[in-house]
């Protein structure tokens, strides 16, 4: 499901501008309200917009055999939502392990987070169906990332197909724009942003937000738990219409659980890489007030000036790998919040950590879905 829109937005209307923690090569992190990553988001508004870049990217190439490639994490949502919108081939990078794969490994030099990877085993299978590459992004700024991987591809399945990349928000300076030229990538955006004052601006802020460190005991409340199957992995190769049923038949294992909340406050909570299905879910609940975002690996600081996006954090144990700190940003006070995760380890701190942050700003009733079952 992904919502058609017409409708034009602005740099004003998306754009908050927050303040990287312990980086160095790039200080500040764009927060787009309503991609429904960092800060909580309507979950219509938030395909309405990715809507409206999928008319752009269709309206260009849509004649063409695509790939789409979501860069994780904050990009997989998006790029899923296109690819469902557009029934392309779709998969994302990823920073986690997958059974079974080789990869094409490459890196992001402003991430915090630095190593990317592809899965080379399913990219294997495609290349030589597809007439164009189209690498989705929430925000470009210079794009060197994507131009790593192209020189990768191109490298290893030498022939005739084209590239593109879609996002958000571009960002690109003359430069920029001019590399991408002469490499003949082609650029979809909804919205030029100039980044030039974004460093300053996240300087400014005096990070005196509410910061909340783990808590790894045994919560009071405890989670109901749902185990779903039907999973299908997007760091794997599918077809969007494929990833679509997927979720729609998520949605009828636990639809049962959520639709009797008239009225109430929900909210779908995914995990990391895994974004796309939490704001499906949320898109369905009709009689309710509902938001979504997810979890990130991202060290964001937070402030409390009114203009600042993320006023408080709570650091996290991650649903996905053993040591790993994660977070959540700006939790609210939810009638009934579903956490939803792909994750096929157990780790028992992950979701405590979890409950005593929900719990903490007021939630009490909390359901946690593994789907993760083929």
């Amino acid at each position: 499901m992904i919502e058609e829109s017409r409708r034009m937005y602005t740099e004003e209307e998306l754009v908050r501008v927050a303040g990287r923690e312990n980086n160095s090569q790039r200080k500040y992190l764009v927060v787009n309200t309503l991609q429904g990553k960092h800060v909580p988001a309507a979950p219509k508004e938030s395909l309405c917009m990715f809507g409206a870049l999928a008319d752009k990217l269709e309206k260009a190439y849509g004649t063409e055999e695509l790939l789409l490639i979501g860069f994780a994490e904050t990009a997989t949502a998006i790029g899923a939502a296109l690819a469902v919108r557009l029934n392309s081939y779709y998969m994302q990078t990823t920073r986690e392990d997958v059974e079974g794969a080789e990869y094409l490994f490459f890196t992001e030099s402003h991430s915090h987070a630095r190593e990317q990877r592809v899965v080379k085993t399913d990219l294997d299978q495609v290349m030589d169906k597809v007439q164009r590459v189209v690498f989705v992004e929430d925000e470009l700024t210079t794009g060197n990332t994507i131009l790593k991987i192209v020189d990768l591809i191109r490298k290893n399945y030498p022939g005739k197909v084209r590239f593109a990349a879609v996002s958000l928000l571009n960002g690109m300076n003359r430069e920029a724009l001019g590399r991408y030229s002469s490499e003949g990538i082609g650029l979809q955006y909804l919205v030029k942003t100039d980044h030039s004052a974004y460093t300053a601006t996240a300087g400014q802020y005096k990070g005196d937000g509410l910061y909340f460190g783990p808590d790894f005991t045994i919560p009071a409340v405890e989670a109901e738990k749902i185990w779903a199957d039907g999973w299908l992995d997007a760091r794997r190769l599918l077809k969007g219409r494929d990833y679509q049923d997927a979720c729609e038949k998520l949605w009828n294992q636990i639809r049962g659980s959520l639709e009797d909340k008239k009225g109430q406050k929900i909210l779908i909570l995914g995990t990391e890489e895994f974004m796309y299905p939490a704001i499906f879910i949320g898109s369905r609940l009709e009689k309710c007030t509902v938001k979504t975002h997810s979890t990130t690996r991202s060290p964001i600081a937070v402030s409390m000036e009114k203009e600042y996006p993320l006023h408080s954090r709570f650091e996290l144990a991650s649903f996905y790998e053993k040591g790993r700190v994660t977070f959540i940003y700006n939790l609210e006070s939810y009638d009934h919040v579903l956490i939803l995760t792909d994750s096929r380890k157990d780790i028992p701190e992950a979701e405590y950590c979890l409950i005593h942050a929900l719990t903490r700003c007021g939630s009490r009733k909390i359901t946690l879905v593994r789907w993760n079952k083929g």
